[in-house]
């Protein structure tokens, strides 16, 4: 009998994508799924939309804007709760293949130390130019980064491999690994939630495993670079805190002479680069509420 997999859709206000999604995840070439959705307390009629088109998705509402783990977490309590031997995380402005879950679980199921698994993502514009191919830790400059970025699929990435993290814009958990080492770092708020994760799965002994035969569409611009204040605030401070959470003993101290050096190069921005100033403020606001404990929603 195929593992029950709950696929969790989280929506704030998103109506257009999440129906888009929802209506992809119908032709999952998967019989044993259940979709939710988790409204983090959108203002649109997102979640009557969803109740008239599609029926058959259950919807679990928050009220209130959780962020993208706090709002994950209710899904993923809801889906161990009613007996799911996977939870899925998925983008709701993602649309999928439709074999992406028979791959995900397939690799999941062959090897009781797999933990975590997840898909090769594409741009949804661009269906052959890869978003994301696994992900590695870049301890030295403190980040995430995605294998194969902006790189045309030719196969380079076809290899079913253990990477250094997965996003949680597509992500097969299982069961015993949510039971295990829990659920998301809600205090994230947004952005390294994901990273993290995959290293508490890492450091509980499981691998973590990009499975490339399952594939996305992420609806994501390769011209439109991220640049918002609290972009480069959340990443800022996260990025520091995911690296003093789970980084070896020199990583942990090295952490505050790149904090040191952030600093002193923001300073010169301000002070020389007009242009960079709001960039420069949000990366110390960062590092600020980083060194004052200060987590959460900026």
């Amino acid at each position: 009998m195929q593992k029950k997999v709950y696929i969790i859709v989280l929506n704030w206000n998103g109506k257009e994508d999440t129906l888009a999604c929802l209506e992809s995840l119908r032709f999952t070439n998967y019989e044993n799924y259940k979709v939710v959705l988790v409204d983090n307390g959108s203002e649109d009629d997102s979640v009557e939309a969803v109740r008239a088109g599609f029926p058959e998705t259950e919807v679990v509402e928050t009220k209130k804007n959780l962020g993208f783990a706090g709002g994950n977490n209710v899904g993923i309590e809801y889906a161990i709760k009613e007996g799911a031997d996977y939870v899925f995380l998925i983008n709701n402005d993602t649309t999928v293949h439709p074999d992406y879950l028979k791959e995900l679980v397939e690799v999941g199921e062959s090897d009781k130390k797999i933990g975590a698994v997840g898909s090769k993502i594409y741009y949804h514009g661009e269906p052959n130019r890869i978003w994301f191919a696994g992900g590695k830790i870049n301890w030295l400059r403190n980040k995430g980064e995605h294998i194969g970025l902006d790189e045309i699929d030719n196969g380079q990435y076809d290899k079913i491999k253990e990477v250094g993290y997965l996003t949680g814009c597509a992500l097969l958990v299982k069961r015993e690994v949510i039971e295990k080492v829990g659920v998301l770092e809600d205090d994230y708020f947004l952005y390294y939630e994901d990273a993290d994760y995959s290293l508490r799965v890492k450091n509980a002994g499981y691998k973590v495993i990009y499975a490339p035969k399952s594939k996305i569409y992420h609806k994501v611009s390769r011209s439109t670079k991220p640049g918002s204040a609290s972009y480069i605030y959340y990443h800022a401070r996260n990025g520091l805190v995911n690296a003093r959470r789970n980084g070896s003993l020199l990583v942990k101290i090295a952490i505050y002479f790149y904090a040191a050096y952030m600093f002193l190069k923001q300073i010169i921005k301000i002070l020389f680069m007009p242009k960079k100033r709001a960039w420069a403020f949000a990366v110390l606001k960062g590092e600020r509420d980083f060194l004052r404990g200060k987590m959460g929603k900026a």
